[in-house]
């Protein structure tokens, strides 16, 4: 007798879907590599180009523009040609992107690099989502869902350890040289390796059935159902459900989105502020400049690294436990525990750095405020990684209507990288300014969004992708 999970699926076409979810969330392990490993290279970038703090805020944030645009046009290049192979456009950005940032000439070259790294990061946040939510059987959609922010964490705390890595075999400092180019040009190239991993998998997946449904290739969508959902299944009844869905669908076009609320959608405003509220707390300040905040208020530039290297950690901790809870407790109960959670660690880091006292062109904190902040922030990850870090992109993946779903995730999605970006630049500033301050208005969005969870999101767990709406 063959073995089944208790939804009915037999466990071998689970470890099929296993497998192939694995496969298209490698794009968002290098989503989350690209997106960190600049965390070890900006003090080495600094020196090398001699540029002060308003210059390396903007090569490090203008990536995310690139990000905005890619997801801006992810959902209209899925729709047009299909989710495995936009997929591999998205590859094949992050492998020559990668070895344009290893080998820059100028700052500003760099900066272009950079900005083609960000389309094929943005391209990765809205097709891996969407191809995963559509190939997943209903009750495991939200732990499968879960795969592409655990591929992102890997990808950030992966990041943080090859710099590490590169760094100590270059003698602890990222201007050293290392076989003929220095530290930091390793750490942003060695994103290669994955993206070509990348696409040799997205050759390998099955497309998508409804994709497939929506292009008529009706034989290849049952198969592919067969595949994913098992022999069980009544799949001339799942066809009929996907064709129903998609019966009065055109192409998803931005107009599809205009509503009453603003100009959109009252649902599409759930999703970008779902988005902007993700990065609003903050959580990619630690990620992207940890390693140089830590060295500003005294730690050496090796441990930085490896502190860097820790939250990582933590933040792979947090994303296999959101994965534990999301089809269990659901999608609104783990956002409202961790705003709370995120909301009291960003207050305490607050008040640990408002101990600080400038030295010269430097801040030290006290020895009892420095492992405050040091615990505060690592609890703030594990709060986010819990439940913003992996919920958003669940529930970005399934909440909107099918006739919309590609058009509002792409909306959805560029807004984060939008409001990632206001973050990533304004925080060398808002440092110099007051960084006590910067983290008083991170824990002030974390009390928003808690509120906003409250009386706007909908829960979502174990319904199927043609009931939302």
């Amino acid at each position: 007798m063959v073995g089944t999970t208790p939804s009915g699926t037999p466990k071998e076409n689970l470890g099929h879907v296993v497998f192939i979810t694995a496969a298209a969330a490698i794009g968002g392990f290098l989503f989350g590599y690209d997106s960190a490993v600049i965390n070890g290279a900006v003090t080495g970038i600094q020196k090398h180009f001699q540029v002060g703090p308003v210059q390396i805020g903007f090569v490090v944030a203008i990536a995310l523009l690139g990000s905005a645009l890619g997801a801006w046009i992810a959902g209209r290049i899925a729709d047009r040609w299909g989710r495995t192979r936009t997929m591999q456009v998205a590859a094949l950005l992050f492998a020559v992107s990668s070895l344009g940032q290893a080998l820059p000439f100028a700052i500003w070259d760099l900066a272009l690099w950079r900005v083609l790294a960000g389309v094929g990061i943005g391209m990765a946040s809205v097709i891996g989502p969407a191809y995963i939510a559509e190939v997943a059987p209903p009750a495991y959609r939200g732990r499968l869902g879960s795969f592409q922010q655990l591929a992102i964490v890997l990808g950030i705390a992966v990041s943080q350890l090859v710099n590490f890595a590169i760094a100590q075999l270059a003698g602890g400092d990222v201007n050293n040289r290392l076989l003929g180019l220095q530290a930091w040009q390793w750490m942003l190239g060695a994103c290669l390796v994955p993206a070509l991993l990348y696409l040799l998998f997205s050759t390998i997946i099955p497309e998508s059935p409804r994709f497939l449904v929506a292009i008529g290739r009706t034989e290849m969508a049952r198969r592919v159902l067969k595949e994913v959902e098992g022999e069980r299944t009544d799949l001339e009844e799942r066809l009929k459900e996907i064709q129903a869905s998609l019966r009065l669908e055109h192409r998803p076009r931005l107009s599809d989105l205009r509503g009453p609320a603003f100009g959109l959608l009252p649902i599409v405003w759930i999703g970008i502020l779902l988005s902007v509220f993700q990065q609003f707390v903050g959580i990619n300040v630690i990620f992207y400049y940890s390693a140089s905040l830590w060295q500003s208020v005294g730690i050496n530039q090796s441990d930085s690294l490896l502190i860097s290297f820790s939250t990582s950690i933590i933040n792979i901790v947090g994303t296999f436990i959101a994965i534990a809870l999301v089809d269990r407790i659901g999608r609104r109960p783990l956002l409202l525990i961790g705003s709370a959670g995120m909301a009291v660690a960003l207050a305490v880091a607050a008040w640990a750095f408002s101990a600080g006292v400038h030295i010269g062109d430097t801040v030290r904190l006290p020895s009892a405020q420095g492992t405050v902040a040091l615990v505060a922030a690592h609890v703030f990850v594990l709060f986010f990684a819990l439940s913003w870090g992996v919920v958003v992109w669940v529930l970005l993946g399934e909440m909107f209507p099918n006739r919309i779903r590609a058009a509002a995730l792409s909306v959805a999605a560029a807004a984060q990288w939008v409001a990632n970006w206001l973050i990533t630049v304004s925080f060398p500033s808002l440092a110099e300014w007051s960084l006590a301050g910067a983290y008083v208005g991170y824990a002030f969005f974390a009390v928003l969004s808690f509120f906003f969870v409250l009386f706007k999101v909908r829960e979502t767990k174990g319904r199927k992708l043609e009931e939302m709406g």
